[in-house]
């Protein structure tokens, strides 16, 4: 993954560190503090993407989809389930799933930033990365059901 993009590696990070807050229950802070301190931005000798680490990342972009989605994932957490196929139970999700889907809705959530449909483009990236299965396609549908809710004039004929 060498030449990823910034907003990209910061999403990439993200979503692993939404992952280990719910495996290990730390604080979104606590999370932040070590990614900051040991995976994000240039160490030399400290290797890149296959080693764990998101050299690249976009730090701020990083510490904001993080502490949003901790933040609010009592509400994120009741958007995901409620637009979630029956087949599909919340509690069942991978854990990585649950940790792409609440990135996505964080970003979604946020009214300023990047296009709806780049979100979820981004977030189907990193979805692919992780899944080989059905679990892209399903997290592509349920966040573009989010976007339509959360941010319905960017989807309007109009638009």
């Amino acid at each position: 993954m060498s030449g990823t993009r910034p907003r990209t590696a910061a999403r990439l990070a993200a979503v692993q560190a939404l992952f280990q807050a719910e495996q290990v229950t730390a604080s979104a802070e606590t999370v932040i503090d070590e990614f900051l301190r040991h995976r994000l931005g240039a160490a030399p000798d400290r290797g890149g993407f296959e080693d764990g680490r998101a050299p690249e990342a976009d730090a701020r972009l990083f510490a904001r989809i993080v502490r949003t989605a901790v933040a609010g994932q009592v509400a994120i957490d009741r958007m995901i389930v409620e637009t979630l196929a029956p087949e599909w139970p919340f509690a069942r999700l991978d854990p990585v799933l649950r940790a792409v889907l609440r990135a996505g809705a964080a970003e979604l959530s946020a009214p300023a930033g990047p296009p709806a449909r780049v979100i979820i483009n981004e977030y189907l990236d990193v979805a692919h990365g992780f899944f080989a299965g059905d679990e892209p396609r399903m997290a592509n549908g349920v966040l573009d059901r989010l976007a339509r809710r959360l941010r319905a004039d960017e989807f309007s004929p109009a638009s």
